[in-house]
């Protein structure tokens, strides 16, 4: 057997290539970590017979609260994301989902373990109590990469995280009752729903009294938050077994939502802790799985696991979604969607660990794995089939709705280009909308007013406004939104003084020496935007020699509807069949309308 810190190594390896691997070929990761955990487990164990991670033997006692308190983060982080205002538009769906959902969910997966799978009474019910969450560590991923446009998105997002505890305190509620039989579930529940949230809202008040007072220096906010998180959720577990996941996720969301303290530099840190967590996690648990175990997985499970993506899903979702403003498609979509994460695969393996049982592990595993697939792989592919998602989206959220941009808007519209502008000025916003624009009131570095931006049709965000330093905070603060390279800003002033803002920037706009004031000036000197198409007989060498510096190329639109943008560094490269949108002088446009009139 290797030695631990040679394990650990692998582990951290196998966990950061999955998630690299998943990235570039878009493939959900936590099924790429499933598969690089077993393969290091009882693959390795099949093929040389010895394991190459052996997490048992690694951690020993220390694995069970391991997994416990990396959970707790996992969630807490997801807690972080949950914002109430999306609720006016999704509360009734998702209330429904966490209620008659669970319940339907629970019903229908014990039924199918204890007639397919042949699991005694209690059994069943224990792990169909496991199987009613999803999971914000899959369902996370799979929105960023899919972007389904409202109201799935959000539903989706509220149902992953906020299930999870309810599916926890189920599963324990049920373990208690087969096993020794609490006098009154009723108390328990009461008690479970008492401490969670209590303890939630105590520890989120502590935390926002900590930094609003400025207790804590700025170095140590993270760590800070993380030890109030782990002594959080251990203590609600010492007060009422299993309410630590319920504890942790409303401190996250109150920290969400409250007004007081700015959280961004703490949901950026957890955003990272999160997918080492996750990478670890899972690897671990999946390298856990007997060699033995993986053999008993015949044609029962697999019917197990196909009734509960075509019939129980779907079932519950319908039941839930009657009588909603919810579209067919979106309905479908919803049922199609429901990924088993990291509660699932660690609530199962503590209780069969507890239970002595084998069969527990590799059935709840199955379903991680086959849901996962289903859900990462068909999840882009529905969106678009169902008309949830842009085929091709392009589109540009524009920080700046000012004269010159909303003209530069306007163009980008004529071509069935989506633009969205958001500015802070309420006279430039109705001036927007009064010539058919779309545009959001507020600072894009509020993410209420990010999230009233339907994202599905976007691509890419450009910084427009006159002030350097908050083009590029806008940009970078959003840099998670896209991404570094669709992120852009226009090119500041002290670059043209020869300073710089370092990496805190995005890709600057255009062409050297291109400032707002560079434009402002070039649009009150009577300055317009053009959009011609390149041919065999006039490609880009013939539109150069035409208009030299009077012409400032923005855009190039691409054959297939694909949009480039010009910057300074690395600039597309317009061939025949595009189309290239660009900024002309007034002198040369005047003479090109008289060269058009003596034709």
């Amino acid at each position: 057997m290797l030695d631990p810190l040679t394990q650990l190594a692998i582990i951290i390896t196998l966990g950061i290539a999955a998630q690299v691997v998943g990235a570039k070929l878009k493939w959900p990761s936590v099924l790429l970590l499933l598969v690089f955990g077993c393969a290091a487990g009882a693959g390795a164990q099949w093929m040389s017979g010895e394991r190459l991670i052996d997490p048992a033997a690694m951690f020993g006692d220390l694995l069970q609260p391991a997994v416990a308190l990396a959970v707790a983060l996992i969630l807490f982080e997801g807690g972080l994301s949950l914002k109430l205002a999306e609720m006016r538009e999704v509360g009734g769906v998702v209330r429904n989902l966490l209620s008659i959902g669970v319940l339907v969910t629970w019903a229908l997966s014990a039924a199918a373990a204890h007639y397919i799978l042949g699991f005694d009474l209690g059994l069943a019910l224990l792990v169909g109590a496991m199987l009613v969450v999803t999971g914000p560590t899959v369902i996370g991923p799979i929105l960023r990469q899919v972007r389904p446009a409202k109201p799935v998105g959000p539903i989706l997002k509220w149902e992953g995280i906020v299930i999870d505890p309810i599916g926890a305190v189920l599963a324990v509620l049920v373990f208690e009752v087969i096993t020794a039989g609490p006098h009154s579930p009723s108390v328990m529940i009461g008690r479970t729903l008492g401490v969670g949230i209590g303890g939630g809202a105590i520890a989120a008040w502590l935390l926002i009294v900590a930094l609003r007072r400025y207790w804590v220096p700025d170095s140590l906010h993270n760590p800070v938050t993380l030890a109030l998180v782990a002594i959080a959720f251990t203590a609600s577990n010492h007060y009422q077994h299993e309410s630590g996941l319920l504890t942790v996720t409303v401190m996250g969301l109150i920290m969400a939502n409250q007004k007081r303290v700015s959280i961004r530099h703490i949901v950026e840190f957890k955003e990272n802790l999160r997918t080492l967590l996750i990478s670890v996690l899972f690897i671990v648990l999946a390298a856990r799985i007997d060699l033995e175990q993986v053999k008993q997985i015949g044609l029962r499970d697999a019917l197990f696991v196909i009734v509960l993506i075509t019939v129980i899903r779907p079932a519950g979702v319908w039941l839930c979604t009657i009588g909603s403003s919810l579209s067919k498609q979106q309905r479908i979509y919803l049922s199609l969607i429901a990924p088993r994460g990291i509660v699932a695969a660690a609530v199962a393996t503590v209780f069969g660990f507890e239970m002595n049982n084998e069969q527990i592990v590799p059935a709840v595993f199955l379903v991680i794995i086959a849901t996962v697939a289903f859900g990462g792989l068909i999840a882009a592919l529905a969106a678009k089939a169902l008309g949830l998602v842009s085929a091709n989206p392009q589109g540009f959220i524009f920080v700046g709705a000012h004269e010159w941009a909303r003209t530069i808007a306007e163009a980008l519209k004529e071509q069935n280009i989506a633009v969205t502008l958001v500015d802070t000025n309420l006279a430039a916003v109705r001036a927007a909308r009064m010539a058919g624009l779309t545009a959001v009131h507020g600072s894009v570095l509020d993410d209420e007013v990010i999230d009233r931006i339907d994202l599905s049709p976007m691509r890419r965000m450009l910084a427009l406004t006159p002030n350097d330093e908050a083009n590029a905070l806008a940009v970078v603060h959003n840099v998670e939104l896209f991404g570094r390279a669709e992120m852009y800003q226009l090119v500041p002033m002290q670059e043209l003084r020869g300073e710089t803002l370092g990496g805190l920037r995005g890709r600057y706009l255009f062409a050297e020496k291109v400032t707002w004031w560079h434009l402002r000036e070039r649009f009150a000197a009577g300055a317009v935007i053009k959009t011609t198409n390149l041919t065999d007989q006039y490609g880009l060498d013939e539109f150069r020699a035409q208009y030299g510096d009077a012409a400032l190329p923005l855009f190039v639109i691409t054959d297939d509807g694909s949009v480039r943008v010009f910057t300074v560094e690395n600039p597309p490269t317009p061939k025949t069949g595009d189309a290239i949108v660009f900024l002309l002088d007034h002198d040369a446009n005047e003479q090109l309308s008289r060269s058009k009139l003596q034709r």
